[in-house]
């Protein structure tokens, strides 16, 4: 006992040692406790800046410039919807219009509110959503087909043109007046003066002080909106009656046939454009390509008056949905109300290029691209594109299982007869959603000028506005998202607009599938084998734990060299589907398929799955393994009922820590050869792909700034994905637990 004492006093300490011992640990303990605070608070901070830095670059404003903006397609298929309708007449004078509705029982049509007043006595005004054109309701804008009503001209007509610049001035001061004797609604006063200083800025050292018509003189050009014709004429006729001596000629073409006149034509001597509608963008980048630039002056409101006959009394009121079939598909006043006599309709609407034509459409008809029928966005298609073009098209996947669009039915009867045949003949047709992709592609052509980041859109909203007006006259700003359903849904494109991640999360998802069905069940295999069956103290099982453990370690890349030469190359007719007879010419054959990508990342992995399954192996407590031995069974019986059920858990712990490794994984499918570019789905194993982490590097090397936006939003993309399939093997780990208590 004594010698016993006498170590126990050598090792140990007493009394202050001791005391100082412990307070010496606590010290060392609180500092590791404070390391492990750091680096967790130092982790999450890292992770927050990452996912602030990506959600910056997915979201904010974005300067935009179409080829033929979607609007002005919808625009002009609801225009010849319109024009091509039974029993339509189209006029580019008002007044003809209401005369003839006027005299007819049956007729209808629209016009502005003027038109209406002086012809009232033969006219009958609907109301339109329950709510009668007034002045307080169309100021209020409770009446949804009120509009502004413009004139447009330029500084440096002005300049030219000092009689111009003093008429200008002139029907300033006397709008308010002359909208209200026409029968219009005089605009709101803040417009009225935000319109002055406008003038006043583009006039310069050339705004007269003082308007007196007789100082002036020279010929003075209007022309465009017949809504705002009268307004104009009668401006012109107080200028002349003031002193001015020389002609003022108003000439009524229509607002679309004004802006055509002077932005797409480049037509000379016209001063001023009336327009009941603001300047589109086409419109606008047709004046600046002729270097004129025009100034967007409101002076007053309109109301669309929807008049049927006086006689007319069965319709006093009507809908937005009744009027797109009014003056589209209903041949009969029943077609639209059942209520309504089966009487035929007589239309009477504005002219192809008058603006009340395009301020009727925009109000009453649909207005996004994507909310148009199949058929319709076809037509748009086969409108915009070349003949040629579209019989490649055609040749990939039809339009429509009956019909041909662009090519000859008997030649391509005869293409799909020969002995290489087209897709088309093999393939269902096309979808919405497919058209509509192509639609955007060749019609739309959208392209982001510039794109700012989230923040700076919401700190800088105003400036990044201005600069962009600046920079790209005509473009469009607006927020964008990058990450929307149509990104998720869309395959991937030359033009970062169009762009998306569908064949990306495809192929993502039959990689990763192919990877955990390899991995998994070999991985846990091996485990059993080396905890169960395999004699440790053996040199061979000794290496192989070794090699296990360090190959945990190898550069995924090696891998991805491994996958190179026995998958892609060793094992190129098995890879690439030849030897199942799923390649035409077996010469051909490549091993670059999602087969190959799916056995190399399942070999990156396995080390991973297999040091995991030991682990949970292990931890199952020998006491099962001999109850159940000394209830007799077997070795298998044991690891079966008792081992495995108990260890599930575990294992797919480590199944989920490694299957995240390889969701992420580029290197190794670079070498073995995934696609960087590929629009086609993968339909199976053979297929070739690509997959998000891929498509995040191939866009992040691109100099263009709109690609590296729709690399943050495929980044997003993916950890949703990771999350996604995280949570589900979360999800059956959590009831496998749940049904072994």
């Amino acid at each position: 006992m004594s010698r016993n004492n006498t170590l126990d006093d050598d090792h140990y300490p007493h009394g202050k040692d001791f005391k100082a011992q412990i307070t010496r640990r606590r010290r060392i303990g609180k500092v590791w406790r404070f390391i492990f605070y750091a680096a967790t608070i130092l982790a999450i901070i890292v992770l927050a800046v990452l996912l602030i830095n990506v959600i910056n670059q997915s979201f904010g404003l974005a300067a935009i410039q179409n080829e033929i903006p979607p609007d002005e397609l919808v625009r002009d298929y609801q225009t010849g919807r319109m024009l091509s309708a039974d029993n339509v007449v189209s006029s580019e004078d008002d007044q003809a219009l209401a005369q003839s509705i006027g005299s007819l029982d049956n007729a209808t049509g629209f016009f502005g509110y003027a038109f209406y007043r002086n012809n009232a006595d033969t006219l009958h005004v609907l109301s339109v959503d329950g709510v009668t054109p007034t002045a307080e309701t169309v100021q209020n804008g409770e009446y949804s087909l009120a509009r502004p009503l413009y004139i447009y001209t330029s500084a440096d007509i002005m300049t030219e043109k000092p009689q111009v610049a003093a008429f200008v001035n002139y029907y300033l001061d006397h709008a308010p007046e002359a909208v209200d004797t026409i029968g219009y609604f005089p605009a709101a006063p803040g417009d009225m003066e935000a319109s002055r200083e406008r003038v006043a800025e583009a006039q310069g050292a050339v705004a007269p002080d003082r308007i007196n018509p007789g100082d002036y003189s020279g010929r003075i050009v209007a022309t465009g909106s017949s809504t705002v014709y009268p307004i104009t004429a009668a401006i012109a006729e107080g200028f002349k009656a003031e002193g001015f001596q020389d002609t003022i000629e108003v000439v009524s073409t229509g607002t679309s046939g004004g802006f055509n006149l002077f932005c797409v034509e480049g037509a000379t001597g016209i001063d001023i454009i009336n327009a009941s509608r603001p300047i589109s963008q086409l419109e606008s980048e047709a004046c600046k390509a002729n270097d004129r630039q025009l100034i967007e002056i409101p002076i007053g409101m309109d109301a669309l008056a929807i008049v049927v006959n006086s006689n007319n009394n069965f319709v006093t009121e009507i809908s937005r949905e009744e009027l797109s079939q009014l003056f589209t598909s209903a041949t009969s006043w029943a077609d639209v109300n059942p209520d309504w006599p089966k009487a035929g309709i007589l239309r009477y609407i504005p002219g192809q290029f008058n603006g009340t034509l395009d301020f009727f459409i925009d109000e009453v008809f649909i207005a996004e691209l994507k909310d148009l029928p199949y058929e319709s966005l076809v037509d748009i298609l086969s409108a915009n594109i070349s003949t040629g073009l579209g019989r490649r098209f055609e040749q990939e996947q039809l339009f429509f299982e009956e019909r041909l669009v662009f090519e000859d039915p008997v030649i391509f009867n005869e293409l799909c007869a020969g002995e290489d045949p087209p897709e088309a003949c093999l393939l269902p047709a096309r979808d919405t959603e497919n058209v509509l992709q192509l639609v955007r592609e060749r019609v739309v052509v959208p392209v982001v000028v510039e794109s700012w980041f989230l923040i700076d859109s919401i700190l800088n909203r105003s400036e990044i506005i201005l600069e962009a007006q600046a920079k790209y006259p005509g473009s469009e700003v607006e927020f964008y998202k990058w990450i929307t359903p149509e990104f998720l849904k869309s395959p991937q494109s030359s033009q970062p607009e169009l762009a998306g991640v569908r064949t990306a999360i495809l192929g993502t998802l039959w990689v990763i599938l192919i990877t955990i069905a390899f991995a998994f069940p070999v991985g846990v295999g091996a485990a059993i084998y080396l905890e169960e069956y395999a004699n440790g103290e053996k040199w061979y099982n000794q290496i192989i734990q070794t090699n296990i453990n360090n190959l945990a370690g190898v550069p995924s890349i090696i891998y991805g060299m491994l996958g190179l030469a026995v998958f892609v190359r060793a094992l190129e007719p098995i890879t690439s589907g030849a030897i199942f007879g799923l390649v035409d010419d077996a010469t051909t054959a490549n091993g670059r398929t999602i087969l190959s990508a799916g056995l190399t990342l399942g070999l990156l992995i396995l080390p991973i799955v297999i040091i995991s399954a030991q682990e949970a192996v292990r931890a199952v407590p020998n006491s099962l393994r001999q109850a159940s031995y000394g209830l007799g069974a077997t070795r298998w019986q044991t690891i079966w009922h008792h081992v495995l059920p108990n260890a599930l858990p575990g294992i797919l712990t480590g199944a989920i820590i490694s299957m995240s490794r390889a969701i992420g994984e580029t290197a190794p499918l670079v070498v073995i050869g995934a696609s960087t570019f590929i629009t086609a789905d993968p339909t199976g194993p053979f297929s070739k792909f690509t997959v998000l982490p891929i498509q995040i590097f191939q866009w992040t090397t691109r100099p263009q700034g709109a690609f590296h936006n729709i690399a943050a939003a495929a980044i997003i993309a993916l950890l949703i994905l990771l999350l996604i399939l995280n949570a589900t093997a979360v999800i059956i780990r959590n009831r496998t637990s749940k049904r072994m208590v």
